[in-house]
């Protein structure tokens, strides 16, 4: 849903509290968590010294990205253990790849946006924030709005 609940909600779509659907069973059956997505300590600790190659993008907000403040406001219990940033990495925030409606920016701003602070698809690009909501939407659009071919 390109734009989400506030796009939804500005539209006027229904909306529904009834939990009462008599759907059919499913058959899903989860597989095991795609490794080749996920980056681990050690790995950010060896890009810092590999900006030629590996980027990161902090995709918090620049409050957050500069330690003064902990999380976002709406959670005031849920909050970094430490503030500031990784050290070489960009601060982009999440937000800034999507419109007022809640829609993704048109591909050209996209490109645009990254490619200036030197996230381009040549580089390995690791994207981070607090807990990973916020890094999964910045890393759909490297991925595959911008298809950058390696993303973490």
């Amino acid at each position: 849903m390109n734009g989400g609940r506030k796009k939804w909600l500005e539209e006027d779509r229904p909306l529904s509290k009834d939990n009462s659907a008599n759907l059919p069973k499913g058959n899903f059956k989860a597989s095991s968590p795609d490794e080749n997505i996920r980056v681990f300590l050690d790995e950010v600790k060896k890009a810092l010294d590999q900006k030629h190659r590996i980027r990161m993008v902090d995709v918090r907000s620049p409050k957050e990205f500069t330690g003064e403040i902990p999380a976002p406001p709406e959670y005031p219990t849920e909050h970094a253990q430490r503030g500031g940033h990784i050290p070489g990495a960009e601060n982009i925030p999440w937000a800034q790849a999507i419109k007022e409606d809640g829609t993704f920016k048109p591909k050209e701003e996209l490109e645009a946006m990254y490619n200036n602070k030197g996230i381009t698809p040549e580089k390995e690009v690791i994207t981070y924030c607090r807990i990973g909501e916020r890094s999964s939407h910045t890393w759909f659009v490297l991925k595959y709005l911008l298809g950058y071919p390696n993303v973490s």
